[in-house]
């Protein structure tokens, strides 16, 4: 896994000594799919606690993400796959992550292993944030209430953050996959904090785009994306631009009825992106994926949509995502 962009933001696999900048850390922990606001909350409890010790502040997660070990016949909806985690985390202002494989023989280490070996033995660390319902070590014996007994026994300090709420309900992963799932992006986006992105490379389509007139750089989105087919009014990081735009998700039953592909017809744009990777933020869901009658009847839609789309984002404010 590569590191993000922003220099200032350490990142090990834990393997061997931390960087001197990590030493003794206070260790924010979770698999931070997403980094949401239940995540933030954690991770600004550590730089809190890291303040007040002194120490740096960094998260200790995992990949690939644990389901992928347990499931592995199961895709699964990363919110924030890979580099997009780590750019996510470098954001919250945290010294740094530690990126821990999780394989077979981590998932077999008893918690007081986990504890004994890793963050005391391996990391020293100084302090442990979790969220209220992280467990961990073999069969997720390890729970907050038993990382409190451990941090006194090894003279570590622990905070357990309760659960952020929204309408409700806690904020988790799992709710946000949900919203997207349902076409809720202002949900999933209040739940963030932010819209949701994804982040792939543009590949070359049929071109029906351009021949009806809106040109489209096409995304095959990871598997198990479990986005609402439909349509949406969205932003794009295109290099060091954003440009506002409409895209389709789904399976083009007016033509072919073939795989899921992101269709994203960019503003006011004109340039060459295949081969390219793009960032794609979901601002608001227009509608559902419809099959038309004619070509005509299509393009009128699509004339439409991207009146909606432009409407709905200058309300939106400036570029920012």
């Amino acid at each position: 896994m590569s590191e993000p962009a922003n220099p200032a933001f350490l990142v090990s696999d834990g393997a061997g000594p931390l960087p001197p900048a990590l030493s003794r850390p206070v260790l924010a922990i979770g698999n931070f799919d997403g980094v949401h606001r239940g995540h933030l909350a954690v991770i600004g409890a550590a730089r809190a606690m890291a303040q007040r010790l002194a120490r740096p502040a960094a998260a200790l997660t995992f990949e690939p993400h644990p389901r992928s070990l347990f499931q592995p016949h199961v895709p699964l909806f990363r919110l924030t796959p890979g580099t997009q985690k780590l750019s996510a985390l470098a954001a919250t202002g945290l010294d740094g992550a530690i990126v821990l494989p999780f394989d077979a023989a981590l998932a077999a280490i008893p918690a007081e292993a986990f504890v004994a070996d890793i963050l005391v033995g391996r990391f020293a660390a100084a302090g442990v944030v979790v969220g209220f319902d992280f467990h961990f070590g073999r069969a997720r014996a390890g729970s907050p209430s038993f990382l409190r007994e451990q941090g006194a026994r090894f003279g570590f300090e622990v905070e357990v953050v309760e659960p952020t709420r929204d309408a409700g309900d806690p904020v988790s992963s799992t709710a946000i996959r949900n919203a997207l799932a349902s076409g809720q992006v202002g949900h999933a986006a209040h739940m963030l904090g932010r819209p949701w992105s994804v982040r792939a490379q543009v590949v070359h389509g049929d071109k029906r785009g351009r021949v009806l007139g809106f040109p489209t750089a096409n995304l095959v989105l990871p598997a198990g994306t479990e986005l609402a087919f439909g349509i949406y009014a969205v932003r794009a990081r295109v290099g060091a631009r954003m440009v506002d735009g409409v895209a389709s998700y789904g399976r083009r039953p007016t033509f072919d009825n073939g795989a899921a592909l992101l269709e994203v017809y960019l503003f006011d744009f004109s340039g060459d992106l295949y081969g390219q990777e793009i960032e794609v933020f979901l601002h608001n869901y227009l509608r559902p994926e419809m099959k038309f009658a004619s070509i005509e009847a299509l393009i009128a839609q699509m004339e439409k949509d991207s009146a909606d789309a432009r409407a709905l984002l200058a309300g939106a404010g400036d570029r920012a995502p």
